[in-house]
């Protein structure tokens, strides 16, 4: 079983295809957006379509919810007042250029997705998988990769997950947390996919995770459950362009080229 699994577009179309086109080529089993399809870049629309247009099971991002309830807020975390101007100017723009039929998909995406992955023949086997934008707490919640081993594994125990994917950082990493059970080490693992849109971790490109389980993946065995990070090259002038040329501030631009 080959999952893909993406986030974090931000109405970046250019990104979304040529990750779409080089997932088309990787004999995937399924796919599953993490959110935060609109934003800072100038096709919110046409992203939600291409969404919709292939039927990707997705669920909503912080600023998925603020532009499907049509408030001026996206639930971002900035460090400074200019920041905050450029962030206002954002969520204007996309509130003011979506449609309502793209405003009313984002308003009811689901916030949470629990995917149950069982052996027949032995229960033992389970492996829960939940799929969030933030954290399982608050959509719009960091879970940068120094938080401490103990509140991620203390998290994902009331979460009831063994594997937790997340975005809303655009770095992405993988935390391998072991724990102890009935007298075993066993192993439970958080993975922040990265950004299609908008990366944060000086790698320009896009990035998504391929998660691939086989009937031998077991939570005792970390080797057993394969998480590969791929990254993709798109048109960046393309996307830096079309946002100088827009009411967007030019800084975004500058965000896609300089990642």
């Amino acid at each position: 079983m080959r999952i893909a699994l993406f986030s974090d577009i931000h109405a970046n179309l250019p990104a979304l295809e040529a990750t779409l086109a080089n997932m088309d080529e990787q004999n995937l089993d399924a796919l599953y957006c993490l959110g935060d399809l609109v934003g800072y870049a100038t096709w919110p629309n046409e992203v939600v379509t291409e969404i919709r247009r292939r039927k990707i099971p997705t669920i909503a991002g912080n600023y998925d919810e603020g532009v499907g309830q049509n408030i001026p807020e996206c639930g971002c975390a900035y460090k400074t007042d200019f920041e905050r101007e450029l962030g206002q100017q954002s969520i204007n723009y996309t509130n003011s250029i979506v449609t309502q039929e793209t405003r009313n998909y984002l308003r009811m995406l689901p916030r949470h997705l629990r995917v149950t992955f069982m052996d027949k023949s032995e229960e033992a086997n389970k492996i829960e998988m939940l799929l969030v934008h933030g954290s399982p707490r608050k959509i719009n919640e960091y879970l940068f990769e120094d938080r401490t081993e103990k509140s991620f594994l203390r998290m994902m125990e009331e979460a009831q997950t063994d594997l937790l994917f997340f975005g809303h950082t655009h770095k992405p990493y993988h935390r391998v947390l072991p724990y102890e059970r009935e007298g075993k080490t066993r192993y439970r693992h958080a993975i922040n996919i990265g950004s299609v849109g908008k990366p944060k971790d000086g790698d320009p490109r896009s990035c998504y995770v391929i998660l691939e389980l086989t009937p031998e993946s077991s939570l005792n065995n970390p080797e057993s459950i394969k998480v590969e990070f791929v990254r993709v090259a798109y048109d960046i002038e393309k996307a830096a362009t079309a946002i100088e040329e827009s009411p967007l501030p030019n800084e975004f631009a500058g965000m896609l080229r300089n990642a």
